[in-house]
């Protein structure tokens, strides 16, 4: 799994780690520490280190293969790249449908979608 794909799939499903699971990933693909530094932060082993991030990779791909989430979010935002596509080039035929347009695009921003 490369690491966009994990840090997609951690924004989604992080809630679902442990406390320690959400601290050692964070740490390791958000701070860019080495499994070393995290190791001599937290006072466990490398391995330990390996070992939960890998757990965690694991979990985190069994969710998404149980939820699908990433898949529909990234469905979801397709679907609207299509309709602003077609929506701008709508307006390019009829410039009175500016208005409604920008009302519609200002709702789906502010919905954080």
């Amino acid at each position: 799994m490369d690491k966009l794909h994990f840090m997609q799939l951690w924004d989604i499903y992080k809630s679902l780690l442990t406390p320690t699971q959400q601290e050692i990933t964070d740490l390791y693909f958000n701070m860019d520490l080495t499994v070393s530094e995290i190791a001599e932060e937290k006072g466990i082993s490398r391995q330990g280190v390996s070992e939960c991030l890998k757990n965690c990779k694991s979990q985190l791909d069994e969710f998404e293969k149980k939820l699908g989430f990433l898949k529909k979010l990234a469905s979801a935002s397709a679907k609207i790249i299509r309709l602003e596509s077609w929506a701008e080039k709508a307006l390019a035929d009829s410039p009175a449908l500016l208005e409604q347009f920008e009302k519609l695009k200002s709702e789906i921003n502010s919905e954080g979608v």
